[in-house]
Order: structure tokens, then sequence, then C-alpha cells
């Protein structure tokens, strides 16, 4: 379990949650959580109610920035709008599905504070390319006068991976550093646009080959210095990179090594 730097624990963090003299399991919990906050393409977004202090759930639409911090489209006619309008503090459930039981499967809470991302926020571009990316029925209403994006830099994490594997993580244990990517970052958008358009054989090989995925014409909806984000239809993927990468060129040379590993698995 990862204790919190700070004096005061960050929200929700429980210490001291095993007994006594209990040896806390190691089991990837970095990776798995930074797998489910990128891969997940819907959560429960718990907000504080504006009238009693009530937390108030609703599903969302989730997507992340390239550093790893969540992004929602909402409408200010909505209630969670409201509420967060009143009280940004909020926290996001990113869980996986599947057949039995649906406690042993991993999910994620990550709590921070939500802030809208005004139009004409430098910022919002490359925030609207991605979500819409993620989401593209959501184009349909972008663009509507009460709907706007939203950002929560993350504060502090909860994975539960199942019994006996739950711990308590730091917001940027779970996100991406971004110094020194400049290069990528600009990059970003023409790459992957260059890689649906020109290697979607490479990006359905990424997706079936190395990842186990079904067949499909997969597609890349984002890339960062720590992976890579995969769509095919409603379902979604991340491709971690085995090291990081920061530029334009070290992005072909990892591309290409992967498309070689895919066609050789």
């Amino acid at each position: 379990m990862v204790q919190s730097s700070n004096a005061t624990p960050l929200p929700g963090f429980m210490p001291d949650r095993l007994p006594e003299g209990a040896p806390a399991i190691e089991f990837g919990a970095k990776s798995i959580a930074k797998i489910l906050l990128r891969a997940t393409r819907a959560g429960t977004l718990a907000t504080i109610d504006r009238n009693t202090g009530h937390p108030f759930a609703s599903l969302v639409n989730v997507a992340t920035d390239a550093g790893g911090s969540p992004l929602i489209l909402i409408s200010r006619l909505s209630t969670h709008t409201a509420n967060l309008e009143r009280d940004g503090r909020a926290s996001l459930l990113l869980a996986t599905s599947g057949r039995g039981d649906p406690l042993a499967h991993p999910r994620l809470t990550v709590l921070g504070t939500f802030a809208p991302i005004a139009r004409s926020a430098e910022a919002e571009p490359p925030i609207r390319r991605r979500f819409l990316a993620r989401h593209p029925k959501s184009e349909l209403y972008a663009d509507f006068a009460d709907f706007s994006f939203w950002r929560m830099p993350l504060v502090s994490a909860h994975l539960n991976a199942g019994f006996a594997r739950a711990v308590d993580l730091e917001g940027q244990e779970i996100t991406t550093d971004l110094s020194g990517a400049e290069g990528l970052l600009a990059a970003e958008e023409g790459a992957v646009a260059h890689m649906n358009h020109d290697h979607a054989d490479a990006v359905r090989l990424y997706a079936t080959k190395l990842l186990g995925a079904e067949d499909g014409p997969w597609r890349l909806t984002g890339l960062d210095p720590d992976g890579l984000d995969l769509a095919l239809g409603d379902a979604t993927l991340r491709l971690p990179f085995a090291e990081r990468v920061t530029s334009a060129e070290a992005l072909r040379k990892t591309v290409v090594a992967l498309a070689t590993a895919a066609r050789s698995a």
C-alpha cells in the first residue's frame, strides 16, 4: 500500500487497511491502474450535491488528455454539472466488466477537482480531438452552447484488483509525465492520422497480436509518452510502450518495432 507523502491523508486513502503483520501482496498495481485509467471509456461520476452535500452519482463518457487527466463532456442542463459548478471536487469509478461476479474484476476510483475548459483556451483543441476520437458520436452535440469539456487533474486513486489486492495511489503514480515531450505532443495529431490512414494493418495487429483482441478495423485514438490508445466500436484498449517516448523520431522507431513484434507473434 502506498502511503501519502502529505501530513493529511489524500482523499480516498485509508491507511493501515491490512491487519497488523499481514504481508502486502505485490501485483503490479500501478500498471493495472494506468491501463484502467486510459482504456475505460465510461465511468460513474460522483459529485457533491449542491443542495444537501449528498454524493450524487451519474454515468459519463470518459477520455484522458495526454497526461492522463480524465476528460468529460457535459451539459449545463445536467445535475452533475450544476454540482461541479458549485464544488468541483469529484471522483470517477472506472470499472471493467465480464463474466461472473462483477466484484472479481478490477476497478479504479480516481479523485480530484474538475474544472471547465473554455472554448478559447489553448488546451481545448487537443482535448476536443482526443475526446471525440474516443467518442465519435459526441460530435453531434459537442458544439451545443450548453456543452463544455471538463478536466480533472488527479490527486489520488484507489485500485481494487480483486480479493486482498487493494491499494491507494497518488495521482502522479498513474498519470504521465509530459516534461520533455513537446515534440511528441506536437506530432500526435498527425501521427495518429497517419497510422490510421497508411498503417491500419499495423494498428490491427497491435490489437489482435499484442493485446489478444478480436479482429476488426482497430484505430488509434491517441498517444502519449507511455503508450497508444486503440478503439474498435465500443471496445477500447491500451498498449503501453516498453520505454518512454518523447519525440516524433522515437515514436516512429517504437511503432515500427511494435509492428515487427506483432507480425512475428
